[in-house]
């Protein structure tokens, strides 16, 4: 995970549909709001943000268990965002539930308790993300034992 400013271009297409472009060697992505609003032809802001935070702790699960020499391969992660009205009234996500299941048991692993009790404290998105919404993260092993 390296450190590096990042730049996206969002360029509208028209009414809530943004061509989002990443760079050069990534393929841009059509992101709209939902009906009303929207067509919802691409993902909406709410699913951007609940895949990166899906994305990044994926990722950080991976990472750790392969320091270890592990494989937990086919990593799952299931993403579930709450939106509602906070306070004020106004539309917010006002928590989030990350779901993982690792392809294999997980007496298979060598080191998971290690990795359990520290990969999530890696990711940047959800720890970043998590400062202001609450996400609850579990963990499942291939035979669908709860970890965490």
């Amino acid at each position: 995970m390296s450190e590096s400013n990042v730049h996206i271009q969002l360029r509208q297409k028209q009414d809530y549909q943004f061509d989002v472009q990443f760079g050069a060697q990534v393929p841009s992505l059509l992101a709209d709001e939902p009906a009303p609003l929207g067509n919802g032809v691409g993902p909406s802001p709410v699913q951007l943000l609940a895949a990166a935070v899906g994305n990044c702790l994926s990722d950080s699960l991976l990472f750790a268990l392969r320091k270890f020499k592990q494989s937990p391969e086919p990593i799952q992660c299931d993403v579930y965002a709450e939106v509602g009205r906070n306070e004020q009234g106004r539309v917010r996500v006002l928590q989030m539930r990350a779901v993982l299941t690792m392809g294999v048991p997980a007496v298979e692993l060598e080191h998971l308790e290690r990795v359990l009790s520290t990969f999530e404290t890696y990711c940047t998105v959800t720890q970043s993300v998590g400062q202001g919404i609450p996400i609850a993260i579990e963990v499942y092993d291939s035979l669908q034992a709860r970890l965490k």
